[in-house]
């Protein structure tokens, strides 16, 4: 059985002054709805902060993030100067129950970064929990998963909200903030726990079911 249900939402990293043009693209050209717009997500901190933008298409969101350097590099900032502009920093996966998940991944060894947190995002209310990166480097550097359980049904409708606690993000941020600190380059896993010789059982194709909209020569591609 999966354990988990869809991708939630994407969160791209994007270098200096782009998250106006991406937002543009994304809303004008893709057609998302700009649901929660923060410009400092840290407006108190002296060393660095995020800018922060939800844009919502339904099933799926797309989450844009800009780095505010002050006093140091912000992580955002680093991560877009490792990997390019709009990189994608990490994926949000969708699980029917974020505890039963967590207990299943840590019973394999999968490292995550802090608790549970409970928000309001761009998207409406959730829990949610980060992992530790794919690979072993600079914390600010790291693409990492996010595991999340929200209650069913989509946004909407949903009005842009600019005002709004700056927990959205800051919570996220400070728990990079901790690792970069502390030099944490431990990763999501070590594959210790992977048997040794597994193989993936027998491939078995499935076909998905196209919907009503469908044409006939697109169908064929399926």
């Amino acid at each position: 059985m999966s354990k988990i249900n869809r991708v939630d939402h994407i969160t791209y990293a994007v270098a200096e002054g782009m998250i106006e043009k991406w937002g543009w693209y994304h809303i004008e050209v893709e057609g998302g709805k700009l649901t929660k717009r923060i410009d400092d997500v840290r407006p108190d901190d002296p060393h660095s902060s995020m800018k922060l933008w939800c844009i919502d298409f339904i099933n799926f969101g797309i989450v844009l993030v800009e780095g505010i350097d002050r006093s140091k590099v912000s992580q955002v900032s680093a991560f877009a100067n490792r990997h390019g502009d709009h990189s994608v920093q990490h994926i949000a996966f969708d699980t029917p129950c974020l505890e039963e998940f967590v207990g299943h991944a840590m019973s394999l060894g999968t490292n995550l970064r802090g608790s549970q947190l409970i928000n309001d995002d761009g998207f409406g209310r959730l829990k949610q929990l980060f992992g530790k990166g794919y690979a072993k480097q600079d914390p600010a550097e790291m693409s990492f998963p996010e595991y999340i359980e929200r209650p069913r049904g989509g946004s909407e409708g949903k009005e842009v909200n600019t005002d709004v606690p700056q927990n959205t993000g800051k919570n996220f941020y400070q728990r990079i903030e901790d690792a970069r600190i502390n030099n944490d380059t431990s990763t999501l896993t070590d594959f210790s726990m992977m048997p040794a010789g597994w193989r993936p059982s027998t491939v078995k194709p499935e076909s998905r079911t196209t919907t009503s909209s469908t044409s006939e020569a697109e169908a064929e591609l399926f």
